[in-house]
């Protein structure tokens, strides 16, 4: 599995680095605009990422944005909503609005933080990547 993190917050970046390099080759980002970078580097490649942990609250470009503009780059591939990448939203935001902006804007999973290795497992076993009794 081929996982991008796109997390600012170096700690954050950390633990899912740590709890998700069993599970795939990983990438990271610092923001928003290295996030939509890479995504467009592994479409020229044509090895686009399995799954993307991306933080809402970052510089330069937030989560949301990248979200947005991730999806449009999907689209520009031809590749219809729910077909693409796989992006789990990550923050400290809990409220409403952001958390069915997200959705609106089709990213499949919320985890608000702290992050936690069960949080993760139990989004990568909702979408498929893993067997629970696999995540170890």
């Amino acid at each position: 599995m081929k996982i991008l993190i796109t997390e600012d917050d170096f700690v954050s970046r950390k633990i899912l680095h740590g709890h998700l390099t069993q599970f795939g080759d990983c990438d990271v980002a610092t923001d928003g605009v290295e996030a939509v970078e890479a995504i467009k580097n592994s479409f020229e490649k044509n090895k686009p990422y399995d799954l993307i942990f991306l933080d809402i609250m970052m510089p330069n470009m937030d989560g949301q944005e990248a979200l947005a503009k991730i999806r449009k780059i999907e689209q520009s591939h031809d590749i219809a909503p729910g077909d693409g990448t796989k992006i789990i939203m990550t923050t400290a935001l809990s409220d409403a609005q952001n958390i069915l902006k997200a959705f609106n804007c089709q990213c499949e999973a919320y985890i608000v933080k702290p992050i936690t290795r069960e949080k993760i497992i139990n989004q990568l076993v909702a979408l498929n990547f893993i067997q629970h009794d696999a995540a170890g």
